[in-house]
Formats: structure tokens, C-alpha cells, sequence
């Protein structure tokens, strides 16, 4: 079992995003993926509840409430979906339990500056883990001023960009059916899924 954390202190930053698509990712490459939905406003769970049954499965369940000791272990993957604010103890420990941490980042003034300490408490909290942290850029293309300011931001953190994810209704209307660009039928959402490659590719490594 491997795991991934997708945490950022701002909310509508991208996180219920990132994980729902990457745990449509796992399940269309026929690998067993849990969803742990750490936030009390169930936005993950919500989305699994639209869900068609004859899509590829997902497992998923609500842990708000409770502080995890161990994850499961029967999935392949498991998807953390953090909340809003996570800080202190408690993003100490989920950093512990995480193989690799996604940080999505929309490049505003104001996203970024709210992000600034969390990124310095993580690096603080997983030094000799530099590499299992990436930062994933929301709602942006990478050729406009607002990705080359995101960059200039993160060159003191010394933390990849992962991918530029577009700013696309795809999202919103897949979520809407329980979907992810990633399930059937692929062409579709060719382009987003090509945005992603670099991601997945980095959370193989």
C-alpha cells in the first residue's frame, strides 16, 4: 500500500480535485484505491455518492473525526483528502503517514501567501523527504504571467511544480456525475489527462 496526502491550508484551493481525479486514475488502471476523506464537509464522500456503479470502483470512508493511527492496508493506494487549516500535531501526523504529499497551489496573492508558512512548516516537518513534496498549480496555464509569479514564489521553498492543471468546466461537470476525467469515454478529456502525466509519473518514482 502506498499513500498520498493532498493538503493545503486555503480552501477552494484544489484539493477535493486533486484527490477525487487521482483516486479515478488508480481505480481506471485497475488498482484498488481508498479514499479517506479527512474534511467534515464530506465534499469526497459526496462526490463518491454519485458515482455510477459501473464505473471502476472506489472505496472511501469519513475520518474528520478521529485521528488516523495506520491507514488500511488492503488498497494499493490510498488517498488522503485533507481539510482546510490542517496545522499543528495533526498535519504532523499525517505527514508521517503519507508516502508522498500533493500541494495545490492556485497562483493568486492571496493563495500564495496563505500557503507560505504551511510550505515552510512541511519542509520543516519532512527534511530528508524533500522528494516525496510537490506542488501542483491550479487553474492556470503555464505560458501566462500569473504560473511564471507561482514559480518566482516557490524558488525559496526548492519545490517542484508537478503539473499545471487548466481551468476547465471538465472538472466541475465530471464531479458532478461522479466521474473523473479519467474514466471512460478517455477522449473526452484527452487534453486534461495529458496535464497529469507529469504528476503520475512522480508519484511511480
Amino acid at each position: 500500500m502506498r499513500s498520498v496526502l493532498i493538503a493545503n491550508p486555503k480552501g477552494g484551493a484544489g484539493k477535493t480535485t486533486l484527490a477525487t481525479n487521482l483516486t479515478g486514475h488508480f481505480a481506471n488502471a485497475g488498482q484498488k484505491v481508498t479514499l479517506c476523506d479527512l474534511d467534515r464537509q464530506q465534499s469526497s464522500l459526496r462526490w463518491m455518492a454519485f458515482r455510477d456503479s459501473a464505473m471502476a470502483p472506489v472505496n472511501g470512508y469519513f475520518a474528520g473525526n478521529q485521528m488516523l493511527i495506520s491507514l488500511p492496508k488492503e488498497p494499493d493506494w490510498v488517498v488522503l483528502d485533507a481539510p482546510a487549516g490542517l496545522q499543528g500535531y495533526k498535519l504532523a501526523d499525517y505527514l508521517r503517514l503519507a508516502d508522498k504529499v500533493i500541494i495545490p497551489v492556485v497562483p493568486s496573492v492571496f493563495d500564495m501567501a496563505a500557503t507560505e508558512d504551511f510550505l515552510g512548516s512541511i519542509r520543516q516537518d519532512m527534511r530528508g523527504r524533500r522528494n516525496a513534496i510537490g506542488i501542483v498549480a491550479m487553474r492556470v496555464d503555464p505560458r501566462t504571467r500569473a504560473a511564471a509569479m507561482l514559480e518566482e514564489f516557490l524558488k525559496h521553498f526548492n519545490l517542484p511544480i508537478l503539473s499545471y492543471i487548466r481551468h476547465t468546466q471538465n472538472y466541475v461537470n465530471a464531479a458532478a456525475r461522479g466521474l473523473t476525467v479519467f474514466d471512460p469515454p478517455s477522449s473526452r478529456h484527452r487534453r486534461d489527462v495529458e496535464q497529469w502525466e507529469p504528476l503520475l509519473q512522480w508519484l511511480k518514482d
